[in-house]
């Protein structure tokens, strides 16, 4: 979820049961599962922009997935309760696309992933056709409210699904441009922005080992339009903050600056 923003949340949050439906490599370090089925089918309701969610999955050896009997604070308590053979793994993950019945879910693969691997791109790797699967609707970040000049997307590439969920969702005659970096060209996926917004695809080398370093120097080296923007930033923490330090400083309202660090370079992993 981004900060600073009025977040859409949903009016009754309900985990809501699915399966697998597919798998596929859709570059090589992004995994895509669709799920669906069950009450996914029938009662999880598309958004766009960047909607998330919380993302159960069973952890390695387990065959069941054992819920949360509700999604409140004692719900959470229960689940943290829960010994870890039995507790799933509970993941935050952003909406990619969706098709009547059907939910994308775009996951980075990080490093060598195997049947072993404690987390949601390790399951991902495993999953098959029929593995359960749980989503907890949490809205929507995004808060532009179509006052703003122009826009401004940008991410790593953690942060993709959402900013390519934002971009397909903008008014088709919007206008801004998009930095969105990825590990190599292959990892590039058609963005179905508005003509009038710029997609910049930055490719990384050896020299930023640290996803979103490339994109941070990209635009606050870069000479942005005239104009109130509206900004989204997403990926690892030091992107957003970066580039709403940047942003500020050119005098840019607090207000107009969706941002989010979903990940932390160099911190262990939760399990």
């Amino acid at each position: 979820m981004a900060s600073h923003s009025k977040p859409v949340k949903p009016v009754d949050q309900r985990i809501l049961r699915g399966e697998v439906l597919a798998r596929e490599q859709v570059g090589p370090h992004m995994i895509r599962v669709t799920v669906g089925g069950g009450e996914l089918a029938t009662e999880f309701t598309p958004r766009g922009y960047d909607q998330w969610f919380r993302l159960f999955v069973p952890r390695p050896g387990q065959d069941a997935l054992h819920l949360p009997g509700s999604v409140t604070l004692r719900g959470y308590a229960h689940y943290l309760a829960m010994p870890e053979s039995r507790r799933p793994l509970l993941r935050n993950y952003t909406v990619r696309a969706t098709r009547p019945g059907q939910v994308d879910i775009d996951l980075v693969a990080h490093g060598e992933l195997t049947p072993a691997t404690v987390s949601a791109a390790g399951w991902a790797a495993r999953c098959e056709v029929g593995s359960p699967v749980a989503l907890l609707d949490e809205g929507l970040g995004w808060a532009g409210d179509g006052s703003h000049d122009w826009h401004l997307v940008v991410a790593e590439e953690s942060g993709l699904p959402a900013a390519l969920g934002v971009l397909a969702s903008l008014p088709r005659d919007a206008t801004g441009v998009a930095y969105l970096e990825v590990p190599s060209a292959e990892d590039a996926q058609p963005a179905d922005a508005p003509d009038g917004v710029e997609v910049r695809w930055l490719v990384r080398d050896d020299h930023d080992a640290v996803p979103g370093a490339l994109a941070l120097r990209t635009v606050t080296g870069a000479t942005l339009p005239p104009g109130r923007p509206y900004a989204f930033v997403v990926g690892e923490q030091a992107l957003p903050a970066g580039v709403r330090r940047h942003l500020v400083a050119r005098g840019v309202d607090k207000a107009d600056i969706a941002f989010c660090g979903y990940w932390k370079h160099g911190a262990r992993p939760a399990r």
